[in-house]
């Protein structure tokens, strides 16, 4: 990697590096991300940091490494969190469950304003159309602010 993108390596998060797309003509893009992938759980958790520049994806990296540290918890709220936004009054606790089972968290978006994006696959299916799943937002004093379908 040039100096112009450096690789950012961390302790518990691993290698990130800037985020690039290769057009079919050969022309490469490069975005303002940087973007790793972890194991955690035995699954692989992509990671995504916004940063125009190293020095920008490293000030979010302590927000980023505490969402990893609470991610067993958090999982499961975002779930609910999911479920309950989209349900025609209170989900029933059978509801709840089986979205905790079928929804999993594939990546972690840490955006600049100190938001953290959750971006959950549905595996089974059955509760989003294929091409879209759920993301929640959660804000950096830890409330879920919205939940969104995204494709």
């Amino acid at each position: 990697m040039s100096d112009e993108h450096p690789i950012i390596e961390d302790d518990v998060l691993g290698t990130l590096t800037r985020a690039t797309t290769e057009l079919t003509d050969g022309t490469v893009l490069t975005h303002d991300l940087y973007a790793g992938t972890i194991e955690l759980d035995g699954a692989d958790l992509e990671l995504i940091i916004e940063g125009a520049s190293a020095e920008d994806a490293r000030s979010l990296l302590p927000r980023l490494r505490d969402i990893v540290g609470e991610i067993g918890s958090l999982r499961r709220t975002a779930t609910d969190a999911v479920v309950t936004t989209f349900s025609n009054g209170e989900p029933e606790p059978h509801e709840l469950d089986d979205a905790a089972s079928d929804l999993t968290l594939d990546t972690v978006e840490a955006a600049s304003d100190g938001t953290i994006v959750l971006h959950l696959t549905d595996t089974c299916g059955t509760h989003f159309p294929e091409g879209y799943w759920p993301a929640v937002h959660v804000a950096p004093d830890g409330t879920i602010t919205q939940v969104t379908v995204e494709s």
